[in-house]
């Protein structure tokens, strides 16, 4: 009981010393926003009943992404942080890149040939 008691003090003190400083807000933010990006996707795959990647998980994991690299790289110089997000950021902004020429809208010019 005392172990249970000692850290529960312990997480009691840090919460008090929390303190909410610019950094870390864009930090929350951008793991608030890459986390969501699960969500909108279970929307999406629920509403289909299938399993569906919409645009918006998408521009979320590269805003979401964008932010911890951010946070990691200027408002806490943590490398660890700095590698474990950067190639997620990679393969988003990939991701987004094929998913928006793929979607693009077809163009019927005149005489009826298509073009993207």
């Amino acid at each position: 009981m005392d172990l249970i008691q000692h850290e529960l003090a312990q997480l009691l003190a840090a919460l008090r010393a929390f303190e909410l400083t610019p950094w870390k807000a864009i930090g929350f933010l951008g793991s608030l926003m890459f986390t969501s990006r699960w969500f909108v996707q279970l929307y999406y795959t629920r509403k289909h009943k299938r399993v569906v990647m919409p645009l918006a998980f998408w521009w979320l994991s590269v805003s979401g992404s964008a932010l911890l690299l951010a946070y990691f790289v200027f408002g806490k110089n943590d490398s660890v942080g700095i590698l474990s997000n950067f190639f997620p950021a990679f393969v988003s902004v990939y991701n987004l890149a094929v998913h928006l020429r793929h979607h693009r809208p077809m163009v019927v010019r005149p005489g009826g040939s298509e073009e993207s």
